[in-house]
């Protein structure tokens, strides 16, 4: 026989001691990756192939006596190790973040208060409520349980839950496994009941953390993206290397020079090294996981990024996503009567007893929305009369099931030596137990329609009361009576609305899937907006059909009411085998298979199990489906920009790579570029690339066009063909000048200022016109993005510098310009991507690429 659950009688730690424990003990976590040092950075930088090449350009000219130069281009490699260290930061902070949001939660009480907290900040002695579908936070001595069951394979390897007692005095230490132990242990998953347990050690002292066993995690398999991004670099590299070989071959034959042929070669590698795209990736993936988490949403696998934009179906539960999950009862039904609660009417007799027994099969101190609602209008109107029973004991519960939609729980009552049971559930559930007549259950169900279609959520009540000692084993074997039924209202989010319209305007179907009537249902997906809101396939319905009738019939239908969680993977499925990229949201245990078969499985934050959320891919944190619907915008802005940034990465690696290589083929020509000068161009296009796209702002059409095929290549033959398009068009200018220049009689030290000025004109107009794919170049221009001024007038500052100081002029084998040939260079520049701004305005804007 055990007492209720009351808070009271666990009143907890004061936030004061909470504070001492966790300065004397530290956080309730294991070791795990720490971050890397400046040592390990170096390293990483010193196996990268544009360090080795910068080595073996400072090597050669060194042994060529050319000292300036040699030492500078290594000086280079510690300013390349600066951006490394800095990017490295930056992502590590983002992921950090990320980690603290991502920890299991542990629902504690805390001077008499329930209090949801991260695990990493449960102290001993903290007192936690565990509740099925719960990680355990720490190890702790169980005070009270009701049916506590808990998965331990994760320390014993035993996949059977055990059964769990309260702790007695006496009890000695135990180890974990086995049936019948009052402790629970950190890492183990409650698979069924309840309990409240004393935390007695954390962190490292726990039984996880003595076998050295840290739940770090699970090392991911390559996403669909960076195995696309690796072969396209392995192409490029082969492509440089070779090209490598052909420019030494053929420097050497022409002009008789081994050393200078090498150092060309290099400059060729280095101008062709696509050495950025590992390292956008990384850090666009992680900032942008960073950034969804701004929205709400906590990216638990970056393929769910990936997958983002390019779902079609998004389907959502009722309860706390699309309403406020601020449930209110407003209705009730005594078998004869309606009464209909506000605070302007009395509360009569009649009615009492529906909440009196609604309230006695919830739990004392309700987590769940619906509960709450009941017990709060019991306070309201039932205080201190004979309806409130805080003195009866519960001796047992019966769950609710996927067979039987209500929960019951027997109480022995004070006084009285018969046992009282009490029952609410779905309806028609309780109909059923009750065992009503045919015309009993007609006039129920008309009332049941009545409520249900003013968008009401239904419960039925009813009691029964027993004399024998034996309780049966399941709840039909009680003899109940019918006692009434409970309207509760849910408002709808006010936001919902026009998120729903943003979705179908970004070719996204919404799905609603809930456990309340059809009636109900329906009025929902008409206040919210969603098509075909009349169309609507119930639980019952749903068990009955073929896989393949399902498929057929949830092309049209959105609406799926009366549902239990296992139902969800059957939907899932079907969306699935109809090709469609689904998302779909979860909260419970039960939830768990659909969430995993989904391409992005959703968890809820709020409300949501530990179990739900370690099978997700994202957390809606707030438990708002327009944060998912922000999440998604932003998910398409992500890698709107990591397209953009890769597009800029081949347009200026076009002209790089063409200004090494035309020269060496004419052994009159003078080469352009040497080492020092890709290193330079490099300090532009790494930060640009990095830090300006991942920066920017979405695009006005974002939302405004379909999802994109999960099956094209993110960045096919077509965008590199229009990237390598623009770095030809800039080529073509660039060579112009330069044979303008040799034409007109300059220098060749004049030549390879002219051309170089040119060609950083053309990076910065490239790097501005990339920026978006639809606006022309001054409104871009126009737009606000901060890290433009910084790394465009950073790039401006330095080559005013190296065009003025004579040590650099000669470092760069520049000459003096005018300001009039500088200004040509600069318009030369900018008219290397008139082309691109025509195209984006007859082409991109009536036809969106991406």
């Amino acid at each position: 026989m055990k007492k209720i659950f009351n808070v009271a009688d666990y009143p907890g730690l004061s936030d004061e001691q909470v504070k001492q424990k966790q300065k004397k003990e530290g956080f309730n976590e294991l070791p795990s990756s720490k971050p890397k040092s400046i040592i390990h950075i170096a390293f990483e930088v010193v196996k990268e192939p544009m360090f080795l090449l910068l080595v073996a350009c400072g090597t050669l000219y060194l042994m060529l006596g050319d000292l300036q130069e040699g030492l500078m281009l290594l000086g280079f490699v510690f300013v390349i190790m600066g951006i490394e260290f800095y990017q490295e930061k930056k992502t590590e902070k983002a992921l950090d973040a990320l980690k603290d949001l991502a920890s299991p939660r542990a629902l504690v009480i805390r001077d008499s208060f329930e209090k949801r907290i991260p695990g990493k900040e449960v102290v001993t002695d903290d007192i936690v409520v565990l509740q099925e579908g719960d990680r355990v936070p720490a190890d702790a001595l169980v005070l009270s349980c009701n049916n506590l069951m808990v998965d331990e394979s994760l320390l014993t390897g035993e996949p059977v839950p055990v059964r769990k007692r309260e702790f007695k005095e006496g009890d000695l230490d135990f180890n974990p496994g086995g049936d019948d132990i009052p402790y629970v242990y950190s890492g183990s998953m409650i698979v069924q009941g309840s309990g409240i347990v004393k935390v007695v050690a954390i962190g490292m002292n726990t039984e996880i953390g003595k076998i050295g066993k840290a739940l770090e995690s699970v090392k991911e398999e390559p996403t669909k993206l960076k195995k696309e991004m690796g072969i396209l670099v392995k192409r490029l590299a082969i492509i440089g290397v070779s090209l490598c070989v052909i420019v030494i071959t053929v420097y050497t034959i022409t002009r008789g020079d081994l050393i200078n042929g090498f150092l060309a070669g290099i400059t060729l590698a280095m101008a062709m090294l696509p050495e950025e795209f590992p390292v956008v990736l990384t850090i666009f993936l992680a900032l942008g996981a960073w950034r969804i988490s701004k929205k709400n949403v906590l990216t638990r696998k970056p393929a769910a990024i990936e997958t983002l934009g390019s779902a079609t179906v998004l389907c959502t539960d009722k309860t706390g996503t699309l309403t406020q999950n601020k449930m209110t009862v407003t209705k009730l039904f005594n078998g004869s009567d309606f009464f209909s609660v506000s605070a302007n009417t009395e509360f009569t007799e009649p009615f009492h007893e529906i909440i009196e027994y609604g309230i006695l099969s919830s739990q004392m101190n309700p987590f769940d929305p619906m509960e709450k609602a009941i017990t709060n209008i019991g306070e309201k109107y039932l205080q201190n009369t004979e309806h409130i029973h805080t003195d009866w004991l519960m001796e047992k519960e019966y769950p609710l099931s996927r067979e039987m939609l209500a929960m019951s729980r027997v109480f022995n009552s004070t006084g009285t030596k018969g046992k009282i049971i009490a029952t609410k559930g779905a309806p028609e559930a309780i109909f059923d137990l009750s065992h009503l007549d045919n015309n009993s259950k007609r006039k129920y169900d008309k009332a049941v329609a009545e409520m249900a279609s003013a968008g009401l959520r239904v419960l039925g009540v009813a009691k029964a009361i027993i004399n024998n000692e034996n309780l049966p084993e399941i709840q039909h074997d009680f003899n109940f009576e019918f006692v009434g039924l409970i309207g509760l209202s849910d408002p709808i989010r006010e936001n919902v609305p026009v998120a729903v319209a943003e979705c179908h305007k970004a070719g996204i179907r919404v799905i609603m899937i809930t456990g309340d009537y059809p009636v109900t249902a329906m009025n929902i997906a008409k206040e919210i907006g969603l098509k075909n809101p009349d169309l609507c396939i119930a639980g019952d319905e749903l068990k009955k059909m073929s896989e393949d009738e399902l498929c057929n019939r949830i092309k049209d239908v959105n609406v799926f009411a009366r549902v239990v969680p296992e139902q969800k993977l059957n939907i899932v499925n079907a969306l699935k085998k109809n090709n469609e990229i689904v998302a779909m949201t979860g909260d419970g245990v039960n939830d768990a298979p659909a969430l995993k078969a989904a391409n992005i499985g959703i968890a809820m934050g709020e409300k949501g199990t530990d179990v739900a959320r370690e099978a997700s891919s994202l957390v809606l944190m707030d438990d708002n489906f327009a944060s998912i619907v922000s999440a998604i915008r932003m998910g398409r802005r992500i890698f709107d920009n990591l397209q953009k940034a890769l597009g800029y990465i081949f347009a200026i690696h076009v002209p790089i790579a063409g200004l090494s290589l035309i020269p060496v083929l004419f052994a009159d020509m003078p080469l352009i570029l040497w080492p020092v000068h890709i290193v330079f161009l490099e300090l532009i296009i790494d930060p640009a690339c990095s830090i300006i796209f991942e920066a920017e702002k979405e695009e006005k059409n974002v939302m405004a066009r379909p999802p994109k095929n999960i099956n094209e290549p993110f960045f096919g033959r077509k965008k590199i063909l229009l990237s390598c398009t623009q770095g030809i068009g800039i080529l073509v200018i660039t060579m112009l000048v330069y044979f303008i220049g040799l034409k007109t009689g300059h220098s060749e030290k004049a030549v390879r200022t002219l051309t170089f000025v040119t060609l950083i004109a053309s990076n910065i107009a490239v790097i501005i016109s990339n920026r978006s794919w639809s606006d022309n170049f001054f409104k871009i221009i126009l737009t606000p993005n901060k890290t433009v001024k910084w790394v465009v007038g950073g790039a401006i500052f330095f080559l005013f510098l190296i065009l003025n100081i004579p040590f650099l002029l000669n470092l760069f084998q520049f000459e003096k310009i005018g300001l009039g040939e500088t200004i040509i260079c600069l318009i030369a520049g900018i008219a290397s991507i008139t082309w691109f701004e025509l195209y984006k305005r007859f082409k991109i804007v009536k036809n969106p690429i991406f």
